[in-house]
């Protein structure tokens, strides 16, 4: 978590003191954000990423659409609650398919406090393959047999159709939108900020291991349920040791995502 000016920061946005709490929940979702476009995650001005506030069941910080990822920072994300309705800057354009997307996740998932939505061109080609995601690499692996797919019905504006997403996201945390891209969600940044990056990695090793021509291997499906296996018993590494690590490269290569 945020510390030392970071946290006392805690300090003015649209205009009002923010809760300590709220202002280190804004820092963590926007290094989300400048993760994804340092990591090449990206697609100009759309995708979304959210985050519950903490504290409210009713309300979440989302990416204001006029801004590219690389140019978000924690006062710059919109307040949304389950209406859709912008809490105290109304003034920053959002966008309404992101809303409708992630409300719907977030009311059907108490456990999904975050929640990240890409559409780069590794995860729309492997999702625009008829068997997805195959179990080629470790990355892959880590997820083998927990990874839900939804067939392509537009931009999603919806509620009816999302809550049909929902129900086949049902109770899983990396979801393969067909034709389309990735979502993840987690109980914190860091869990769904891993997720996306370890099968936004296993689509680009697919890519690449499909281009040399060849056959590939796979590993027995026993195998591939012990790496899922032991994936699960070191849960919470990534808010222990990755998060950290990311937290640092941001710091360094971009500490204004924290104003």
């Amino acid at each position: 978590m945020p510390t030392g000016s970071n946290a006392v920061q805690a300090t003015e946005t649209r205009g009002n003191r923010v809760a300590i709490d709220e202002w280190e929940a804004r820092v963590e979702l926007a290094a989300c954000f400048r993760l994804a476009a340092i990591h090449e995650m990206t697609d100009l001005v759309y995708g979304h990423f959210t985050l519950k506030m903490p504290g409210r069941n009713d309300r979440f910080l989302i990416n204001p659409l006029d801004l590219m990822f690389h140019e978000i920072t924690a006062s710059s994300l919109v307040e949304l609650d389950f209406d859709g309705n912008a809490v105290g800057n109304p003034e920053r354009p959002f966008n309404r398919a992101g809303y409708v997307l992630h409300a719907a996740v977030h009311k059907a998932r108490p456990d999904a406090l975050c929640v990240l939505h890409t559409h780069t061109e590794a995860s729309m080609a492997v999702s625009a393959q008829e068997e997805g995601l195959l179990p080629i690499s470790q990355s892959a692996n880590y997820y083998y047999g927990r990874i839900a797919y939804y067939e392509y019905d537009g931009p999603g504006e919806d509620m009816g159709e999302c809550e049909k997403l929902v129900a086949e996201l049902d109770d899983r945390n990396i979801l393969i939108l067909r034709n389309h891209g990735l979502l993840t969600c987690g109980r914190t940044p860091a869990a769904a900020f891993s997720r996306m990056l370890n099968v936004e990695k296993a689509c680009r090793v697919q890519l690449a291991a499909q281009a040399g021509g060849g056959k590939l291997v796979r590993p027995p499906a026993a195998v591939c349920e012990q790496v899922a296996l032991q994936r699960e018993k070191i849960a919470g590494r990534e808010e222990e040791f990755e998060w950290p690590a990311l937290l640092r490269q941001i710091a360094d290569q971009e500490p204004d995502y924290a104003r």
